[in-house]
């Protein structure tokens, strides 16, 4: 029989709440910063002289920041090595995770209307710009943005709210990489049956404690040995024997 607020593997269920919450936690935040950058963040308005129709392009936070992707990515990546990993590895892995959210975190505060602008000149055909027209010819897509002298385009900013919903996000990957990089130990960790079995030799080396002949383990030691491909009752059998 288990302990009380102990698992089969040994580890405390305390570990292993406090692994599921920081999982979540990171997950929800790169979910939440990833859901962000989808949406609108600019509009770009341009006025060129008549008869050229007026032209109004959205632009997404992915495209204001090409790079927001591959942090959140690359986090992902990390909170899967914090769950597979131990120790100094598991440490390293969520140092990572917070960098990454740092920079996904910084990473909104270099939107710029010049960035927005080339965004939107970026962009081909008339998706995204209901009523624009072009004034492009020659090219394989036509620009969105009309490049015409004394039609300066106008950049108006809707981003607030998803920014900062992208900074929550971000927060939340390094609070968890900050938790795991301090106290790996805290968490609990993969089960140790699927790690490759050791000699018995070597176990026998380690000082490995044998339960005394004939004394059936408890229920956490058979189920680890049954894992392991050992018989639990052989020690029995063998001590009738004797």
């Amino acid at each position: 029989m288990t302990e009380s607020g102990t698992t089969r593997a040994g580890q405390p269920k305390s570990a292993r709440r406090a692994l599921a919450v920081a999982m979540l936690a990171g997950v929800g935040g790169a979910g939440l910063a990833f859901a962000a950058t989808r949406q609108g963040w600019a509009q770009v308005h341009t006025t060129p002289p008549r008869p050229l129709p007026p032209s109004l392009v959205g632009v997404t936070g992915a495209a204001l920041v090409p790079y927001a992707s591959a942090l959140i990515v690359a986090g992902l990546a990390s909170l899967a090595a914090v769950l597979a990993t131990r120790r100094f590895w598991r440490r390293l892995s969520g140092l990572i995770l917070a960098v990454l959210g740092a920079g996904l975190a910084a990473s909104v505060f270099t939107v710029s209307a010049a960035g927005a602008v080339a965004a939107a000149a970026a962009a081909t055909g008339p998706a995204g710009s209901p009523g624009a027209g072009s004034v492009t010819q020659g090219s394989s897509g036509a620009a969105t943005v009309p490049d015409v002298v004394g039609a300066a385009p106008h950049v108006v900013f809707t981003a607030v709210g998803w920014q900062v919903a992208v900074v929550a996000g971000a927060l939340a990957m390094i609070a968890v990489g900050a938790l795991v990089s301090w106290r790996p130990g805290r968490l609990a960790v993969m089960s140790g049956k699927y790690d490759a079995p050791a000699p018995a030799g070597a176990a026998a080396g380690r000082g490995a404690v044998q339960p005394p002949a004939g004394q059936a383990g408890d229920s956490a030691s058979m189920w680890e040995a049954l894992s392991r491909g050992d018989d639990p009752t052989a020690s029995g059998r063998q001590a009738a024997g004797a």
